[in-house]
């Protein structure tokens, strides 16, 4: 795994995985190179990318001008994200926890790189079933994709976000959360 990082306009883009793949002809076997890019505005944006070309360069920028493309938003409060969410694709499971701050980015692979360069600074992260670099960008996309702010979940459920706002108990002293 590379992480060959460029930077234009805020954006960066790292290389998360580069293989040689070959096609059978007649005459015997036409090589070219499949890159697969993650880019990220390190604030809240983050998209990945496959690129496929005869030379490695080519096939990284490739990745990259797709990657930007599909960019999306992600929701997340003070350097996490609001709550726990799982992504799938395939036979890969990514499980993502929030994580106090100060805590830092446990994750790794692809999924570090992602987190990295959507500006999420403290969260717990772990993979589950295949490892496959592109298999896990797809499942760590899926499951950031999921994550809503308390007042989109509240507007989705036609409710007013302090009715749907969770209270922690722990907060109270025991009788009165016993009382109610």
């Amino acid at each position: 795994m590379s992480t060959a990082a460029k930077e234009t306009d805020g954006i960066q883009d790292r290389v998360i995985a580069v293989s040689r793949v070959a096609k059978v002809v007649k005459g015997g076997r036409r090589f070219s190179f499949s890159a697969l890019v993650v880019v990220g505005d390190s604030k809240s944006k983050v998209g990945f990318g496959v690129g496929k070309a005869g030379e490695v360069p080519d096939a990284i920028k490739k990745a990259s001008e797709q990657a930007k493309k599909n960019m999306v938003h992600i929701e997340q409060i003070d350097g996490t994200i609001p709550f726990q969410v799982e992504g799938r694709f395939g036979s890969s499971l990514v499980q993502m926890m929030p994580a106090k701050s100060g805590k830092g980015l446990i994750a790794g692979g692809p999924v570090r790189i992602i987190v990295e360069l959507a500006g999420i600074t403290d969260i717990v992260c772990k993979i589950h079933g295949s490892r496959n670099g592109h298999n896990v960008v797809r499942a760590t996309m899926d499951g950031l994709s999921q994550l809503l702010t308390i007042h989109q979940y509240a507007a989705k459920l036609g409710r007013p976000a302090s009715e749907v706002q969770q209270v922690r108990l722990a907060k109270q002293p025991k009788s009165a959360a016993l009382k109610k």
